[in-house]
């Protein structure tokens, strides 16, 4: 920042990175500034639209996601910047979809005994290409497997961080990823 009078300050336009446009449209739209809230949006909507996807069901992908910008809109003020926005946007979302379960009920249902649930999981029927939906697998899979899978390997969070934030042991959390993976070859294979 470069200072023309005191109390006025302007960027320099060397600071082009899109983690530096983001803290200074943070600050911005924290102190009210809509259209630095709408660059934000614009920014970061395609990966947390993603990220509910794979955590959700279709039906409820638009409403959570729509939730999740109006909740960093509410929140923008305990932004400290000490992480990039995207960061603190992606914690937030985590945050929201898990509420999200919780009030549709979905976590009671998250845990289903025995192996035998997972041959009830639907599969494409084959098809002359050979072409793999990865999106279809992982929409086929019980929610709770589904949910530690996204978040372990496409999320990259580890078996601990994902075990506190469920509120469940590690080895429950690795127990469902390896069935995920197990129905996920299954599925694909097929």
């Amino acid at each position: 920042m470069t200072s023309l009078a005191p109390g006025v300050a302007t960027l320099r336009q060397e600071q082009t990175g899109r983690a530096d446009a983001d803290a200074v449209d943070a600050t911005l739209a924290a102190s009210g500034d809509a259209s630095a809230f709408e660059r934000l949006y614009r920014a970061h909507v395609g990966r947390i639209h993603s990220l509910v996807r794979r955590m959700l069901s279709d039906q409820d992908v638009d409403d959570v996601a729509q939730d999740i910008f109006v909740r960093a809109w509410q929140k923008l003020g305990t932004f400290r910047g000490e992480a990039a926005f995207g960061t603190w946007l992606h914690r937030l979302a985590i945050n929201v979809i898990l509420g999200r379960r919780e009030t549709l009920g979905l976590r009671r249902q998250r845990y289903h005994e025995g192996d035998a649930v997972l041959e009830t999981v639907p599969a494409r029927k084959a098809q002359v290409e050979m072409t793999m939906d990865f999106e279809t697998a992982i929409e086929q899979l019980p929610d709770g497997a589904r949910q530690i899978f996204v978040l372990h390997d496409v999320e990259g969070y580890r078996h601990e961080e994902i075990a506190e934030m469920l509120g469940l042991a590690t080895g429950t959390s690795k127990s469902q990823l390896h069935r995920a993976r197990m129905t996920l070859r299954r599925h694909l294979e097929r």
